[in-house]
C-alpha cells in the first residue's frame, strides 16, 4: 500500500488525474458549501434535542455541548466525505484509466469503460451507504463517547470499510461483470481494508483530504492489478 501511495502521488500531476482534481475539487466544494448551510441551521436543534434527551442529569448541558460539537463536526467530515466520494465516482473512470495507461497497459486494453449511468449510480450509492451505515451506528458512537477513544476507533474502522468498498468497486467494475463482484470482495477483503484506511486517513488530513479522493482511486488501481498478478 506504501508503494501504491507513492507511485500514485508521482502521477497527481500528470494531465489526465490533474484535470480530474480540479474539477472534482471545484464542485465537492460548491456541493459541501451548500450542504453545510443546512448543517448549521440544524446545530440548534441538535443541542436542545442532546440537552431534552439527557434532561434530569446535572452534568447533561456539559454533556450535551461536548456531544453536540462533536457530532457537528463528524457530520462537516462525512458531508465532505460522502460528496467528494460521490463526485470522484463520476469522475474515476479518467483517474483509473490514466493510471492503467502507464502502468497496466495490458489491462488497460482489456477494461470497458463505464457508461455515466453506472458511474452516477455508483457513486451516489457510496454517499447513501456512508450516510447510511452511520448513521445506523450513531447510538454506538454516542454510547463509545465515555471510553474516550471508542467512538473514533469505531469511526476510523467502519469508514475504512466502506471506502476500501468502494474505491475498489470504482476498478473492479472495468474489469468484471456484476456478477463477478461479490465473490472479488470476498477475496480480497483484507487489502481493501488497508486501502480505505489509508483513504481514510488522508480525509482526516487537512489539505491533503483535497486530494484523497483522486489518490484513493489511484491507489486502488494499483492495488487491484498488483493483487490479481499475486
Amino acid at each position: 500500500m506504501i508503494q501504491a501511495f507513492f507511485l500514485s502521488l508521482g502521477q497527481l500531476f500528470d494531465r489526465p488525474i490533474l484535470a480530474v482534481f480540479v474539477k472534482s475539487v471545484i464542485l465537492t466544494l460548491v456541493l459541501f458549501a451548500a450542504a453545510s448551510v443546512g448543517l448549521w441551521f440544524g446545530m440548534h436543534a441538535l443541542a436542545d434535542g442532546i440537552a431534552a434527551w439527557l434532561g434530569g442529569w446535572s452534568g447533561s448541558d456539559a454533556f450535551a455541548d461536548i456531544a453536540t460539537i462533536l457530532i457537528v463536526l463528524v457530520a462537516h467530515w462525512l458531508m465532505f466525505r460522502a460528496i467528494a466520494v460521490a463526485v470522484i465516482g463520476i469522475f474515476a473512470d479518467e483517474v483509473v484509466a490514466a493510471v492503467e495507461r502507464k502502468h497496466y497497459p495490458g489491462a488497460h486494453a482489456r477494461a470497458h469503460d463505464l457508461p455515466l449511468g453506472r458511474a452516477l449510480a455508483m457513486g451516489l450509492g457510496s454517499a447513501l451507504r456512508l450516510i447510511g451505515v452511520n448513521l445506523l451506528l450513531s447510538p454506538l458512537y454516542l454510547i463509545l463517547l465515555v471510553t474516550g477513544v471508542g467512538t473514533a476507533l469505531a469511526f476510523f474502522l467502519v469508514n475504512s470499510w466502506l471506502l476500501g468498498r468502494d474505491l475498489g468497486d470504482m476498478v473492479a467494475a472495468r474489469h468484471m461483470r456484476r456478477d463477478e463482484l461479490r465473490g472479488w470482495r470476498r477475496r480480497t477483503g483484507v487489502g481493501r481494508f488497508a486501502l480505505g484506511a489509508a483513504g481514510t486517513a488522508l480525509f482526516l488530513v487537512p489539505i491533503l483530504n483535497l486530494v484523497a479522493p483522486v489518490l484513493g482511486a489511484a491507489m486502488a488501481t494499483h492495488a487491484f492489478h498488483r493483487g490479481r498478478r499475486a
